[in-house]
């Protein structure tokens, strides 16, 4: 082994490898530029070797040491705070026997930097524009590429220190970041972890060898670097820990003696650094068995040999994926077409795009698209869906008086006949409801109305002609066009909707041959009001004589309790009912027998006869009167009760104000079912006018007019 680092050009394994590494690593790194200018790095994955390591652990050191030169910043604190990706490229000497080394940054092409010193302050630079001054750090990358002859061809990326507390500028989940950073990096499977461990820490406790354990739990390509040997506690050392016995690592281990802050500061040279590393290592028996496999030179030999290894091994995949992108930028290139160099070739181009996009759409519409979908509804289906199966249905399942009570529909007969009392069932009650239940149409009607318009701006988005994949741009502003023309389609259909709904709450057509009209509204009133009497009195009956299976005390005293209950406070009897439904039927041919109109009054709105509590009027009246003959003897006076501020009609169970609301609710369900008939006849075919078919008549003149000329 020792032979094989003396004499690397001699040797054959070395001179067998240079040339692998020579070629493959050269033409990874170029790829890799290539990549970085075109910013698709991450669509290919490239070899490299990814520097690992907590905050002063000695990974700057290392990096210079396989330069050979002080081009990083130093110090105390957090220094690599953007990632530095180094490309290593060997060179020949000059055949002067002289040697010529500089830098070049990929940012500042054709530059180079013989003064490694420069390399420092414009890495200092780049990092303080990106990151700022005060310790932050950026996950944006420095490419640097140092050609020299005293180097093998190795990539490298220094990544940020690991740290724990945030420092300067640094946010307060610093840790977080620097560890997802890192992990982007080494979790790659083509890329090799360096990872930095210094010798005077336990080697459990590693930053580097714990997220390398993450990313690569098998060890394979995880080579492990023990720095700073010489400042371990006496009696103590680092032998298990290169051989590997506390972490076992399959590429194993290297340990290296790095130059400390003094020897920086005393400006001692990495050449002076390199002689003493190696003569701590054959000075120290407990390393001399393992000198030939540690130091600088020896993990640059292992890098670059693994390095080229690892690219031997990943080349035939990382060929396949670069052909299979070739081929895909091929057919895309392809599909682009050729270059139109004419103004009069450009305008037929963008004549004939505009025309196949306007049929693409028409037909997407109209169901008559190759590329229809068997999956799922699409284009002109899902428009006749929204009408048939969310419009319409969701009308016919309202219930015309679902938010209407009795007290409402009470409440509005009593406001409409003012400080009368009513003679006739009004109209006006009727028409004010029916407005009101008519306006409730116009919300969802509005909705479909968004709904188609949302369902054609996704047609405009999925209509896909070929030609304009060549044309990002005009893509773009073909969809503002569309998306501005059918904006402007939307207000005539949203206009037209609200018309259609004051048309109809304007204009209440009493006439119409399907409204139920006064008098059989009326009839069916007075039907259910029997049936309700007639059900009811079975109930009485059933209870009567399930009551009859008591004591005979009991039911003696229930037949005297139940002598006055067939009759009613108001004065009427319950088993009045069929004359009650005979003076209806003689008041129904009086009225409009038409059915179309609501001229129809009730008997029960005047009162009989019988039913007047003349007795107890009489009372009222003496009670009344009495008072005022004592008045000269009496000096007391009557106070009213102020009214309240909201007033209630009183709760009535007088059958004529049932009957009052059972028309009532009988003529609003029967206008409102005509009316919403017509919304949803009328409201489909305005936005198909207005909004799709208009589109499609003159879609392709807006073209013209806003793209074409």
């Amino acid at each position: 082994m020792a032979e094989e680092q003396n004499g690397v050009p001699s040797s054959p394994p070395p001179s067998s490898v240079a040339p692998l590494g020579s070629s493959v690593i050269s033409l990874v790194n170029r790829l890799q530029d290539i990549f970085a200018r075109v910013g698709s790095q991450n669509t290919i994955e490239l070899p490299q070797v990814a520097v690992v390591g907590s905050q002063s652990s000695g990974k700057s050191s290392v990096l210079e040491a396989l330069v050979g030169r002080d081009f990083l910043p130093r110090g105390n604190d957090i220094c690599t705070r953007r990632p530095l990706v180094l490309q290593l490229v060997q060179t020949k000497r000059n055949p002067d026997g002289t040697e010529e080394e500089f830098g070049e940054f990929l940012h500042l092409p054709g530059r180079r930097f013989h003064d490694f010193s420069q390399i420092r302050r414009e890495i200092q630079a780049e990092t303080d524009k990106e990151a700022g001054d005060n310790k932050g750090v950026s996950d944006k990358q420095i490419r640097l590429k140092i050609f020299s002859p005293n180097v093998l061809d190795i990539t490298l990326v220094d990544l940020p220190g690991i740290t724990k507390v945030p420092v300067g500028d640094q946010p307060s989940d610093i840790e977080a970041r620097i560890r997802t950073m890192i992990m982007s990096y080494i979790k790659i499977p083509s890329c090799l972890i360096l990872a930095v461990t210094p010798a005077n820490s336990d080697l459990a406790n590693s930053d580097a060898l714990q997220m390398a354990g993450i990313a690569d739990p098998d060890g394979n390509r995880t080579i492990g670097v023990i720095t700073k040997l010489d400042i371990m506690d006496r009696g103590t050392d680092a032998r298990n820990l290169l051989l590997g016995k506390v972490v076992p690592l399959r590429l194993g281990y290297v340990g290296v003696v790095n130059r400390c802050q003094e020897d920086i500061l005393l400006n001692r040279s990495i050449k002076d650094a390199l002689v003493a590393e190696e003569k701590f290592f054959r000075s120290r028996p407990v390393y001399s068995g393992l000198a030939d496999s540690c130091g600088i030179p020896q993990l640059a030999k292992k890098l670059n040999q693994i390095l080229a290894q690892h690219i031997k091994t990943v080349l035939p995949g990382l060929r396949a994926r670069i052909s299979t992108s070739l081929v895909a930028l091929a057919k895309e290139h392809a599909s682009y077409g050729d270059l139109t160099e004419s103004k009069a070739g450009q305008g037929a181009l963008l004549l004939n795009i505009l025309s196949k996009y306007c049929d693409a759409f028409s037909s997407m519409v109209e169901g008559k698209n190759e590329e229809m979908s068997t999956s799922e509804l699409s284009g002109g289906a899902r428009i006749h869906y929204i009408f048939q199966s969310i419009f319409v249905n969701s009308l016919e399942e309202v219930d015309p008086c679902e938010d209407l009570s009795d007290d409402d529909i009470r409440t509005a007969i009593h406001n409409a006949t003012g400080p009368r009392s009513a003679l006739f069932v009004p109209e006006v009650p009727f028409e004010v409801l029916i407005k009101r239940q008519i306006s409730r149409l116009l919300d969802p009607s509005l909705q479909c109305a968004r709904f188609i318009y949302d369902e054609l701006i996704k047609i405009s988005h999925r209509c896909m002609v070929t030609e304009l994949q060549r044309f990002p741009f005009l893509r773009k502003r073909i969809d503002e066009v569309i998306g501005n023309f059918l904006r402007e389609g939307l207000d005539p259909s949203e206009t037209m909707i609200a018309h259609l709904i004051e048309m109809e709450m304007d204009y209440i057509n009493t006439s119409h041959p399907n409204f139920i009209g006064g008098s059989k509204a009326l009839e069916l009133a007075a039907q259910q009001m029997k049936n309700s009497r007639v059900s009811l009195s079975v109930t009485r009956v059933k209870d009567a004589l399930d009551s009859d299976k008591g004591s005979a005390s009991d039911r003696n005293g229930k037949s005297r309790g139940m002598l006055p209950l067939p009759r009613q406070p108001n004065g009427v009897v319950i088993d009045q009912g069929n004359r009650v439904q005979s003076d209806v039927e003689k008041v129904i041919p009086s009225g409009n027998t038409s059915g179309g109109g609501l001229g129809w009054r009730l008997p029960f709105v005047f009162g009989d006869g019988d039913n007047r509590p003349a007795v107890k009027d009489d009372t009222d009246s003496k009670q009344h009167i009495e008072p005022i003959h004592g008045m000269e003897q009496s000096f007391s006076i009557i106070h009213l009760r102020e009214p309240p501020p909201v007033l209630r009609p009183s709760e009535s169970s007088s059958e004529s104000v049932a009957i009052e609301i059972t028309v009532t609710k009988l003529l609003l369900t029967s206008y409102y079912d005509i009316v919403r008939k017509n919304v949803e006849d009328l409201v489909p075919k305005a936005i198909m006018h207005f909004l799709v078919n208009n589109t499609k008549r003159e879609l392709h003149n807006v073209f013209i007019q806003k793209l074409y000329r």
